[in-house]
């Protein structure tokens, strides 16, 4: 059944075998693998059916640099579905590689490897709707694909690998159907957990304090508790819990909050292929499943390390919207319409550019010379994307003179110095303290980008295709145009076997406390280049098990 905190039939009082915080990708998958489990499961969460504003603001905090960071109410959703309500869909593995402890990556290595995770990323894949756990273009498709630049060979370089897309499947509207007949789970909405309440001990969780923003209190006891509130409010949560320790929960050894990480991603350079348009195939292929999937260039495993570069792709794009120069009414339909653009779209596309006046005509003179080009564009958007149940996932636009830039995507290495920390000064209309984020990328991550497009650019001028031109010393302007990329919030509560580096251990579980877990992105010791849902969904499966087998360490 699902409830509201407020409503005050429910009582003050309530007991569970299993508390799950967060009714997001991670706190739905859970509750879905333990929904024949046979325990008395309880699913908090702060938001409701819809967005509200009041309970977004709760996210409200502050950043280190508005250049570098997005506040922290953006990117994220506290609702039922969280922020899977606004994501994109694009759906990919770790590989494995990233699971790896690598000597030229200080702080790398998960407790375990890729292999634990493929049969759990198999059922991911399902509830995300992605179609099949296949990420190789040669597997997933039984007929013959156009190449992505006809001509180019690359050792170094794979165009092999897949990007899969979910519909984007909004974990609330699809699922929940599932949860509300679920006999055994009762879900909570509109209820803001507030503080984390140890034993006397401090070796076990206790009780979770509830707070409505109508004034209701609750508290909420249960045998076991996971955390699957996001990357960023895990981390805060932990911290605010301070009554025991002044630390913080989980915080002996100053590590929750630290090795903040997004992902390193940009838009760069000019890419001309020589021939005719027909050589460049940079958009989507349908599956069999009818799930869309794309292509991109991929950084080889094997010169990651010969070279010491971090995991890295790169894929075609159009050139930046921003300048009417492109004479591209599609892109300047874009700029135009840049007003009607959520804000975590338009921050991709058009940036922080302040535009002229003389900038605005020629976009209006670019729509305007090619009118028809324009409506088609419209049209194929409303048609595939806002009424269609699978969305188009993205902007592909085919350019007449085989002029692209390169969009790109790769890892960022963990770094204790990127962190988010509590602001003592600031609360929320709860009482709790916002959080501060102070998002930091390190010169390794410039050498990653740096190093996988002068790769990418020798390749391209080898196999004769045509030439990728762009400046070595704009690299990182152009990996920190938009900042840290969006809701990749990745690595605040990090996995290890050893507490004095890491909060959780190999089960998810927090070193210091026995039956308190976490599911979320915030326990990744790396980012890989790959969006974080799918190994966020794959790992709250493994975690289900693990608590279904009695969650013995």
């Amino acid at each position: 059944m699902i409830l509201s905190a407020n409503d005050p039939g429910i009582s003050t009082e309530l007991q569970a075998d299993l508390c799950i915080v967060g009714a997001g990708a991670a706190g739905i998958a859970l509750a879905l693998e333990l929904a024949d489990s046979g325990l008395d499961l309880m699913l908090l969460e702060s938001g409701g059916w819809e967005e509200d504003l009041r309970t977004q603001n709760l996210y409200q905090g502050s950043v280190a640099s508005e250049a570098l960071h997005s506040p922290p109410d953006r990117y994220r959703q506290r609702r039922f579905g969280g922020s899977t309500t606004i994501w994109g869909g694009r759906c990919m593995p770790f590989d494995p590689i990233d699971f790896e402890s690598r000597d030229y990556v200080a702080n790398s290595g998960w407790p375990f490897g890729r292999e634990e995770l493929d049969p759990y990323y198999a059922r991911a894949n399902a509830l995300c709707e992605a179609g099949p756990f296949v990420y190789s273009a040669q597997q997933a498709f039984r007929r013959p694909l156009r190449p992505v630049i006809d001509g180019f060979a690359s050792e170094r370089y794979s165009s092999d690998g897949l990007e899969r897309f979910s519909c984007p499947t909004d974990f609330g509207a699809r699922y929940r159907h599932r949860l509300e007949k679920a006999a055994n789970l009762r879900v909570l909405l509109d209820a803001n957990v507030t503080h984390i309440q140890l034993d006397d001990n401090g070796k076990r969780v206790s009780h979770l304090d509830v707070r409505t923003l109508a004034g209701r209190a609750l508290k909420v006891r249960a045998q076991r508790f996971v955390l699957a509130s996001g990357g960023l409010e895990v981390a805060r949560l932990l911290l605010a819990s301070r009554d025991h320790d002044p630390r913080g929960i989980g915080n002996a050894y100053d590590q929750v909050g630290r090795y903040y990480m997004c992902h390193l991603a940009g838009t760069i350079g000019t890419l001309r292929i020589r021939g005719t348009p027909d050589r460049v195939h940079h958009g989507y292929d349908v599956s069999d499943e009818g799930v869309y999937c794309r292509r991109r260039l991929t950084l080889e495993p094997a010169v990651q390390r010969q070279l010491g570069l971090g995991n890295f792709i790169a894929r075609l794009h159009h050139p930046r919207i921003t300048d009417p120069d492109h004479r591209s009414a599609v892109l300047s339909l874009l700029f135009l319409a840049k007003l009607l653009i959520p804000y975590e779209y338009a921050k991709r596309l058009h940036g922080d550019h302040k535009s002229s006046w003389s900038d605005w005509l020629k976009h209006l003179r670019n729509v305007a010379t090619r009118p028809f080009d324009a409506f088609a564009f419209a049209w194929h958007m409303l048609r595939d994307r806002k009424l269609a149940a699978r969305k188009f996932p993205s902007i592909i636009i085919k350019s007449r003179g085989n002029l692209y830039s390169i969009d790109f995507h790769a890892e960022q290495v963990p770094n204790p110095a990127s962190r988010v920390t509590l602001n003592p000064d600031s609360l929320d209309e709860l009482g709790m303290p916002r959080l501060h984020v102070d998002w930091r990328y390190t010169p390794q991550d410039v050498d990653t980008v740096q190093g996988a497009l002068a790769l990418l650019a020798e390749d391209i001028a080898a196999s004769g295709v045509g030439t990728l031109d762009y400046k070595p010393d704009e690299v990182e302007l152009e990996m920190t145009r938009y900042g840290a990329y969006g809701g990749h919030h990745i690595g605040t509560t990090r996995m290890g076997s050893d507490p004095r580096t890491s909060v959780v251990n190999a089960d998810s579980r927090v070193h210091a406390v026995d039956n308190l877990y976490i599911a979320s992105s915030s326990v990744f010791p790396t980012s890989s280049q790959a969006n974080p849902t799918l190994t966020i969904v794959a790992l709250a499966l493994r975690l289900g098990s693990h608590l279904k087998a009695g969650g013995q360490p």
